[in-house]
Order: C-alpha cells, then structure tokens, then sequence
C-alpha cells in the first residue's frame, strides 16, 4: 500500500478542489472520474482555483506547478488498489453511494482508510454496504475545500475511535481544522447552519426585514463574532447571565417549524436555484454570477488569510 497516495472518487466541484488540498501538502492524487468530459471539467475547475490561489498569493507558482504535477486522473478502478486513503465525492445519494462502497471497499487495501464526503447522509447507513465499516467515516468540507479549513470527520456506530483519530491527525497534518461528531443527521455544520436560515427566511416572511439586511447583520456583525469566538465564546463575553434572560423569552418567538421553509420550496419549483440558475435571492444574471464567485473566492481567502493561514 503507497502511504502517500490519495484516491479522490469525483471529479465535479467538490472532488477537484479536495484534489489540490492533497496534492498541496504533497501527497501524489489520483482523481478518478466516469466519463471524459467530468475529467475535463474537473481539470478546468482546478486550473482556475489555482489562478486564484497564485494571484492571493496563497501559494506560488512554482508551488502550483509541483502540485498539480502530483494530480492525475483516470477513469480506471485500478486505481484504487494501491493508496491508503479514499475519499468519494460523487453524487448525494444513499443508495448510488452504498453501490460504490460496496465495490469499491473490496478493491482497497485492507488497511486503507474511507471516507465519503455528504452533507448529512448517515455515515452508519452508507457503512453498512462497506467491507471494514470500522474504517469507514464520513469527511464532510465546506465548499470551496481548497479555500475553507473546516472538515467535519463524522464516525459512523461501527467507525472505531484508533481510524477517526489517525482521520483527524491527517486533516491537521495538512494545515485544516477538524472536528470530530457523531453520526447525527445533519452533523454541527448543517443543523446549525439549517436553524440560522430558518430563521432568517422567517424573519423576511414576516415583512421585519429584508435579505440584504438580514444578510448584513450577518456579514457585518455576526459572522465576525461567530469567527473570531464562536457561539459558546461569544455567550462568555456577552455574559450567561444576559443570555439566559434572552433565553427566557426569545425562544416562544422564533420559528420551530418542522417543514421546510415555503418561501424557499416555491423559488426552487420556479426554477430559481441561486448562481447555477442566475437568480434566487440575488440576481447573478449574465456576467454577474462569475464576479459573485470571484467576490466569494476573494473574501474567503482574505479572511482565512487573517485567521487561519
């Protein structure tokens, strides 16, 4: 088994930026992808996170260059015979994913840690189709990977605690910030990300506010607090005293609906999907959706610059 070779199972949005966080800190990445224009556009995708990454200055060209030179790609399962990690990223579907363990974890080595990256798929569900579930855990990134250092490691009911800690010493090893949860739907990110946008949508559709100013009370206000100090931290200093009389009243006020949200449920069957459609919230339009994602990269990497790396 090669100790430094990586498979990465997709090759769309999400598998091509996890590509250049291995290939970065020197492992030798293998993309694996099942058809030709997948590759190329997984391909395309990298070129262009990489021109971004040289002009922030987050690393060099020289850089760059060694790195993708450690990434190839094939459309061949014998690529997975010899690494020490998989991590699949294809569609978000238990039962496409459960097909691929179930082949898949009989080609690796036995010793070979697996991981899928899902949003909120159960980790002990997709395991039950794997050869050695106690090697098998769910690595969930925020997208962009290669930009953002959160990745939640996610231990399925057979995951054992020896694989979720070498899973959590790798992650740090290459300069992220992992955490470890348990299997519960959702994981930290999504249940705690799902209760602020519930509440926001809520917010609108009470005529309080805006999206635009509800989304900048979280840009100029939360989201620094929730950076700098999180939310038990920021609590501390606000005083437990203070937040337990808010406590107290504010809870019967917010929204607990157990449904999902109506305003958003009739935007997507319109067909307004976000920047992929051109228009949800925002309009992203034209030339407009690329200067969102270029905004989004160059914000991102300006405030992981000052905290993170």
């Amino acid at each position: 088994m090669k100790q430094d070779r990586v498979v990465i199972a997709g090759s769309g949005v999400m598998g091509a930026s996890l590509a250049q966080v291995y290939a970065l800190v020197g492992y030798e990445t293998i993309v694996y992808g099942n058809s030709e224009a997948g590759i190329e556009r997984g391909k395309k995708l990298i070129s262009l996170n990489q021109e971004t990454m040289i002009k922030e200055g987050l690393v060099t060209a020289e850089g760059s260059e060694a790195a993708m030179g450690r990434i190839s790609f094939t459309l061949e399962r014998d690529c997975f015979k010899d690494c020490f990690l998989v991590v699949e990223n294809i569609v978000e579907d238990l039962e496409i994913k459960k097909t691929f363990w179930k082949e898949i974890s009989e080609i690796v080595p036995e010793d070979a840690l697996l991981a899928t990256n899902t949003s909120g798929l159960s980790i002990t569900k997709i395991a039950e189709a794997c050869r050695g579930p106690e090697r098998f855990m769910g690595q969930h990134w925020l997208n962009p990977p290669h930009l953002l250092p959160l990745c939640e490691i996610i231990k399925g009911e057979k995951t054992s605690e020896e694989n979720a800690a070498a899973m959590r010493k790798l992650i740090e090893g290459m300069g992220k910030r992992p955490v470890v949860v348990k299997d519960i739907s959702g994981f930290i990110v999504n249940r705690i990300q799902f209760a602020v946008l519930r509440e926001a949508l809520n917010i609108v559709d009470m005529g309080a506010a805006s999206y635009e100013d509800v989304d900048t009370v979280l840009k100029a206000g939360l989201g620094l607090r929730y950076a700098a100090l999180g939310a038990f931290g920021v609590a501390d200093f606000g005083g437990l005293d203070t937040f337990d009389r808010i406590n107290s009243y504010l809870n019967a006020d917010l929204s607990d609906s157990k449904e999902g949200n109506k305003r958003l449920h009739d935007m997507v069957l319109s067909g307004k999907l976000g920047v992929k459609s051109g228009e949800d919230f925002y309009d992203y339009s034209g030339d407009k959706k690329d200067e969102a994602i270029r905004m989004r990269d160059s914000l991102y990497i300006r405030l992981a610059k000052l905290l993170y790396y």
